[in-house]
């Protein structure tokens, strides 16, 4: 994360990161967590990243949390890019990074989600339960 999108190792002070299986969680530290850990829990916390490939992939809601502290590794876009995107299209465009994920966020607007940067082209990574038309109606 501090490579790639310039996130400190700060930010995440008041969270622990823990890892399981190949994703990694992160959960606001809190006194209860030693007693908590004692229970039998299915998920806790937010999944952050996970390994797909060689790369670690931010998740879309740890990058809509996070994302804002961010200093690079940012892709700004406009409606009509963002609604090519959710269609499924890949833009092509020319961008001073390595082959990766990329921090999808409004021109003039938030954070959106997470794009996967390849060999010129920006796919979206965006899940479509997070893509609904009133989104893209002007």
């Amino acid at each position: 994360m501090e490579q790639r999108f310039g996130l400190s190792r700060r930010c995440f002070d008041d969270h622990v990161l823990f890892k399981r299986n190949k994703s990694w969680w992160l959960l606001r530290k809190s006194p209860h967590i030693p007693e908590a850990a004692k229970l039998k829990v299915e998920a806790v916390g937010i999944r952050a990243f996970h390994k797909v490939g060689r790369f670690i992939k931010p998740t879309t809601r740890m990058v809509q949390c996070f994302g804002h502290l961010a200093t690079r590794g940012i892709v700004r876009v406009n409606w009509a890019q963002l609604g090519r995107l959710a269609s499924g299209e890949k833009l092509t465009i020319d961008l001073p990074l390595e082959d990766g994920y990329v921090i999808l966020s409004l021109q003039e607007g938030p954070i959106v989600g997470v794009g996967f940067w390849a060999k010129g082209r920006l796919r979206s990574q965006i899940p479509k339960k997070e893509l609904r038309k009133e989104m893209f109606m002007t």
